[in-house]
């Protein structure tokens, strides 16, 4: 192709793009974030911003362009008292408009100069009465926008939860053929400052069920180890007797118990006060149980006292199978939390097989779930730094690493040394 033509078929598809300019809808249930953190402070709702009652309070809402050119805002709300005043940024621009009489209410117009994420600020600064107004919905209008737009669009599939949770990404570690895996051992760190309440790092992930550590609270945070039942069900107490988690034996001050809502099985808590930039080891067991159970058994190395906690042991029905599907993955599974960015670093990881054999895993594919998959959130990411894998997701971030990517850290060639006839 000649450079005119070339430079014809570019302008054309700018042109195209442009031409694909249009006006959205964002709503607040699915796409907000409060400013303030408090039990004061403002909430969102499936509905939209409600509560908003502090001056200087208020939410943003993001929404990820595609092209530079300008936008547009409208704010879309519930009942207006009085006339409240409010301010609205964009990258550090603000902004201010009085509401008066019934919206949508037109708050000024803004150029977007890359594609991107773009966060949208809104602060009240005066009101009457109670309460600011509630906020439904953004409408956004403007070349910077195309139907390439990456929002969460409706709460089809309860997606305002998931979208406001943002995408979890997994790391699937490739096992090498023929070979039974009986042991999967991982290491997982979390860099300074990515403990942020409401993370899941899971660590040992298999075909049945996840082991890995979360952060439940300012003040509590834990060793989480569970197997799905094989009865298809979100409420544990319908699963029938011949399909039940059965617990073999747990650690010492270790929860046992059920667990539903995503799918449903026997759960074990193990309340540890682990802490970021330090690495922790993980150790999975799996192996047959005659012809149709299998035992898993989950450690997790305490390195203050040097030695393996048992955290549970499980025998699941159905079932008679060595390790599955062996992976990580990073999630966020609080929605208010959904607008901070975390990340965590997994590092060498072994199986062992049935005959005593180390293999080291080196090759894993990156993958991301529904609320990535269908566009509505992009800020996720996985890798590889160093000889770790990582994985990166929520806060908004652009440089997103296309899911489904093949991915090889350089192998340490240290196998662990556990001796396994010590383990509890």
């Amino acid at each position: 192709m000649n450079r005119s033509i070339k430079g014809l078929f570019a302008g054309l598809l700018f042109f195209s793009s442009v031409v694909n300019a249009q006006s959205v809808t964002v709503p607040m249930g699915g796409n907000a974030w409060a400013l303030e953190r408090s039990e004061e402070g403002v909430r969102v709702r499936n509905n939209g911003v409600t509560n908003w009652t502090k001056i200087n309070d208020g939410f943003t809402a993001y929404i990820r362009v595609t092209q530079p050119g300008n936008l547009k805002v409208w704010l879309e709300t519930g009942t207006v008292a009085g006339n409240p005043k409010l301010a609205v940024s964009i990258f550090g621009q603000t902004q201010k408009a009085t509401l008066k009489g019934a919206g949508p209410f037109y708050i000024g117009e803004w150029n977007i100069k890359d594609s991107g994420y773009v966060p949208i600020v809104v602060r009240g600064t005066k009101k009457e009465g109670c309460c600011f107004p509630d906020i439904t919905a953004l409408k956004l209008e403007g070349a910077a926008l195309t139907d390439k737009a990456s929002y969460t669009k409706n709460n089809e599939g309860n997606f305002f939860h998931w979208g406001r949770r943002g995408p979890s990404v997994h790391m699937g570690y490739q096992l090498p053929k023929d070979v039974d895996a009986e042991w999967f051992y991982n290491e997982v760190t979390v860099p300074t400052g990515n403990d942020v309440t409401g993370s899941y790092f899971m660590a040992n992930g298999f075909g049945e069920g996840y082991f890995g550590m979360q952060v439940n609270s300012a003040t509590e945070r834990r060793i989480l180890f569970s197997v799905w039942s094989p009865y298809q069900t979100d409420d544990p107490k319908q699963i029938p007797e011949d399909h039940k988690i059965k617990m073999l034996k747990k650690g010492d001050g270790v929860y046992s118990g059920e667990f539903g809502n995503e799918g449903s099985g026997g759960q074990s808590i193990l309340r540890y006060n682990w802490k970021a930039a330090i690495t922790y080891k993980f150790l999975l067991h799996v192996v047959p149980d005659g012809d149709s159970h299998t035992i898993y058994t989950a450690y997790f190395y305490d390195g203050a006292k040097n030695n393996w906690l048992l955290v549970a042991s499980f025998r699941r029905p159905k079932l008679a199978t060595y390790l599955k599907r062996p992976h990580s993955f990073l999630e966020n599974f609080s929605p208010n939390q959904g607008d901070i960015e975390r990340r965590v670093l997994f590092g060498n990881q072994w199986v062992r097989d049935n005959k005593g054999n180390w293999h080291e895993l080196t090759k894993a594919r990156f993958t991301a779930d529904n609320t990535a998959r269908v566009g509505y959130r992009k800020d996720y990411a996985g890798g590889v730094k160093g000889q770790q894998f990582y994985l990166r997701n929520c806060g908004f971030f652009n440089d997103y690493v296309p899911y489904d990517t093949m991915i090889e850290r350089q192998p340490t060639g240290i196998a662990p040394q556990i001796n396994f006839n010590a383990l509890p």
